[in-house]
């Protein structure tokens, strides 16, 4: 008995493939019959024609690795695809930078550990990309000697 029309009516009116088809042994007759969409889908409302639940795949250990990878973890050198630009773009690398070196200078302006024209030039040190990091700024006012001493 064919009832491979019947096969992809169903599965296109359940929206899934033809193997996830399931026809009831008992009622092949009815379903060789129903050779309208209308048909096969009285058939659905009676069961007749059910959906297959087949294994999928578990997410069990999808689940584990993400909790893992919010801890920080399978984050090394073997984990990563893309280049390291991918994962951490220059210009935001760039920002973090500048925003620690600049709220850097500001403190040290209030505390007035710096003149106002020093810390102009720093800024514009800091901004052409001249310091690494906000060590890199104490050791140039070291060296420079532009850091004022604090009276006491």
């Amino acid at each position: 008995m064919k009832l491979k029309t019947q096969r992809r009516i169903a599965a296109q009116i359940l929206k899934v493939g033809t193997g996830k088809i399931w026809f009831d042994p008992e009622k092949l007759g009815e379903i060789k019959e129903a050779i309208t969409k209308s048909d096969i889908r009285s058939l659905i409302r009676l069961k007749i024609i059910k959906l297959k639940k087949l294994p999928q795949q578990s997410k069990a250990r999808a689940r584990k690795i993400k909790l893992k990878k919010r801890k920080g973890l399978r984050s090394g050198q073997g984990s990563r695809k893309g280049k390291k630009t991918a994962r951490m773009p220059r210009k935001k690398v760039w920002i973090a930078k500048i925003r620690t070196q600049r709220a850097f200078l500001r403190s040290l302006k209030e505390k007035n550990l710096i003149d106002n024209n020093s810390f102009r030039d720093m800024m514009a040190k800091a901004k052409g990309g001249f310091f690494r990091n906000k060590r890199h700024i104490r050791v140039y006012l070291q060296e420079s000697e532009v850091l004022k001493k604090k009276n006491g």
